[in-house]
């Protein structure tokens, strides 16, 4: 009786479609309120650094002397301490993802 239970079960497994999706292969659909990817606009940008040290991942780097703005994305948790803090809004989430990386993924601007 059990082997009938189980192939039944095996049978509806593989004839449902999974509930997660298949996420590097496929993109991923942004959800309504989803804080998704970091973006700079280096048009408002003053580099002041406040972004860089309120930011506790320690993900943000900023050199005013060369006006360089560095991001490590893969340190980056999105939190938003760098939004809040930034007096000219020069940052702001989208909600697109980024490509998945197995590297070091560093933006500079």
């Amino acid at each position: 009786m059990a082997y009938f239970e189980m192939a039944r079960l095996a049978m509806k497994w593989a004839l449902t479609r999974p509930p997660t999706t298949r996420y590097p292969f496929e993109p991923r659909r942004p959800l309504p309120g989803s804080r998704g990817q970091l973006v700079f606009t280096k048009d408002n940008c003053v580099y002041c650094t406040v972004c860089a040290r309120k930011c506790p991942a320690g993900a943000l780097a900023v050199n005013r002397a060369q006006k360089r703005w560095i991001i490590d994305r893969l340190r980056c948790i999105s939190c938003g301490a760098c939004i809040d803090a930034c007096p000219r809004n020069s940052l702001a989430f989208s909600t697109d993802h980024g490509t998945p990386t197995v590297t070091r993924d560093r933006e500079a601007h």
